[in-house]
């Protein structure tokens, strides 16, 4: 341990290490890993143990004060910051992003989670943390982030399956199956979901859309699934009939309603 700790051991008396003349030996004191190897250079070079060469002094105090200000940074706490510079100019930045899985959620959303800059680093690089940033947004139901060396980032996910829009008072929704909400409408091919309405229906819609859409003829002209008092359902057909169904036998009765617009065109006639 007499590299480590100088001034135990020594012989009483003896002169201990010294740079460029100056005593460096304390009792106790134990010199930091990270500056032991430019003290013991300098120390040799101090004692004239070999020739050194020209500029060699500045050079290696230049180490010195580089190593004694990493060791500042790393005891307060700016040690990240520090391997994220160097390794970002010595070519590991980030600067390619790859987004893979995505058709609800838009890619600057994705980088915005991601946090990057322009000297962010892929060693020092967080993908847990930018997971986890990720799998926050509204429409994400998994997210992976993998770094690919040198420079690349490669992100995955599988979003959430939109079953329709819900309309509750003002409020327009994208549900899942189960009813849970997804996010505010936001339009584009959200558009072309059935539209359930009330409260309370997205708990059996399901089930009442799958009776109806054994009609093709039926749901194609269906413009919105109204849920009356929790107990029964209303469609809204596109030529602005509404056909009230029973709270109990609505089976019998859609497939009536089928029958009688296959021999009376009541689905496709327009209303004034």
């Amino acid at each position: 341990m007499s590299a480590l700790k100088w001034g135990q051991g020594k012989v009483r008396g003896a002169a201990g290490p010294s740079l460029f003349g100056l005593p460096l030996s304390l009792d106790h004191f134990v010199l930091p890993r990270v500056l032991r190897r430019p003290v013991r250079v300098l120390t040799r070079l101090g004692d004239g143990e070999f020739q050194a060469p020209r500029f060699s002094v500045a050079i290696m105090s230049s180490v010195l004060l580089a190593s004694s200000g990493a060791y500042g940074a790393y005891l307060g706490g700016h040690a990240d910051g520090i391997i994220q510079s160097i390794t970002a100019r010595t070519g590991f930045a980030v600067d390619q992003v790859k987004v893979v899985g995505n058709r609800q959620t838009s890619e600057i959303d994705i980088l915005d989670r991601l946090e990057l800059d322009g000297w962010t680093s892929l060693i020092g690089f967080d993908a847990e943390a930018a997971r986890e940033r990720i799998a926050t947004l509204p429409w994400i139901e998994i997210a992976a982030v993998r770094k690919v060396y040198p420079h690349t980032l490669e992100v995955r996910v599988e979003e959430r399956e939109p079953f329709a829009l819900w309309q509750q008072g003002n409020s327009l929704s994208v549900i899942e199956r189960d009813g849970q909400v997804i996010a505010p409408f936001s339009g584009g091919k959200q558009a072309l979901l059935p539209l359930i309405i009330g409260t309370g229906a997205p708990a059996t819609a399901p089930d009442f859309l799958a009776k109806v859409k054994r009609y093709p003829e039926l749901a194609a002209r269906v413009k919105g699934y109204i849920r009356v008092g929790e107990r029964r359902w209303d469609l809204k057909l596109e030529n602005g009939i509404t056909v009230k169904l029973p709270e109990d036998g609505e089976d019998q009765a859609i497939a009536e309603l089928v029958r009688m617009d296959r021999d009376n065109g009541l689905l496709t006639r327009d209303i004034a």
